[in-house]
């Protein structure tokens, strides 16, 4: 005969709906978003001097890009001097 211990291991939620449709289009976007997170993290502390580097290239770009479409957005009609 079986003991009762044997019976309380079991499952005894109820089974989890399978995703479908956009539940399951962004699991994937996010286990691939979190895969991707760990290999730079695993790559910047691997090579910490290129991680700055591109860190400080990458700023360096985007400010150089803001300034240049702030300062072509300004109206030029008016001088400094009037």
């Amino acid at each position: 005969m079986a003991k009762d211990d044997n019976l309380k291991a079991g499952f005894t939620g109820t089974p989890e709906e399978p995703l479908a449709g956009f539940r399951k289009v962004a699991q994937t976007a996010t286990d691939a978003v979190k895969r991707e997170t760990s290999a730079v993290a695993t790559a910047a502390a691997q090579h910490p001097q290129t991680a700055s580097t591109l860190a400080v290239l990458i700023g360096a770009l985007a400010f150089t890009i803001g300034y240049v479409l702030g300062s072509s957005s300004v109206d030029r009609k008016w001088g400094y001097w009037r």
